[in-house]
């Protein structure tokens, strides 16, 4: 039986070497949404964090910075959205991820989108499919929070579009 070695003080990866080793992961590029119940406001974040958990029940994860704006209106919203972008998305993926910016409803101003039927939120026009939810479960993990979703709804408008990528801190491509 094998037994993992217990060092003498308790090490960690810096946040450095973390974040290096998982560059190298390549991942899809989502937008999640979600519509302020209180001020109804429209809120927008780019994501590289979204992920299936199971199919029945239809269950997904995002993870959100504890202390954001997104963490801070998706505790109180019960329904949100993801828009899992192309790779034409690419200018809009970045939008959303900018640190600082002063409003997401200049954001949305220009970003051709409709309202999920189920959450009132944001559904990005041309993403390769979209996804409604209810959240579940919220789980604190560190100095972010996973949002467990049931998926109320997927759709897949146009198959055959061609995914938008973040691989070594950059958008990528397919081939």
């Amino acid at each position: 039986m094998y037994s993992s070695p217990q060092p003498e003080a308790a090490t960690q990866a810096t946040p450095d070497e973390f974040r290096a080793a998982l560059s190298q992961l390549a991942s899809g590029v989502s937008l999640v949404t979600v519509h302020d119940p209180d001020d109804g406001e429209d809120v927008g974040m780019t994501a590289t964090s979204f992920l299936s958990v199971s199919l029945e029940p239809p269950l997904v994860l995002i993870s959100v910075r504890e202390d954001s704006r997104m963490d801070e209106v998706l505790s109180r919203a019960e329904t949100w959205a993801v828009s899992l972008l192309s790779e034409e998305q690419k200018a809009l993926g970045s939008r959303f991820a900018m640190k600082g910016r002063l409003s997401d409803r200049l954001l949305f101003a220009d970003a051709p989108h409709h309202r999920g039927p189920f959450s009132g939120a944001p559904l990005i026009d041309g993403a390769l499919a979209t996804v409604e939810c209810r959240t579940e479960q919220r789980i604190p993990a560190g100095d972010h929070t996973l949002l467990l979703g049931r998926v109320l709804e997927a759709v897949v408008p146009e198959p055959g579009g061609r995914p938008l990528l973040y691989f070594r801190g950059g958008y990528r491509q397919l081939g």
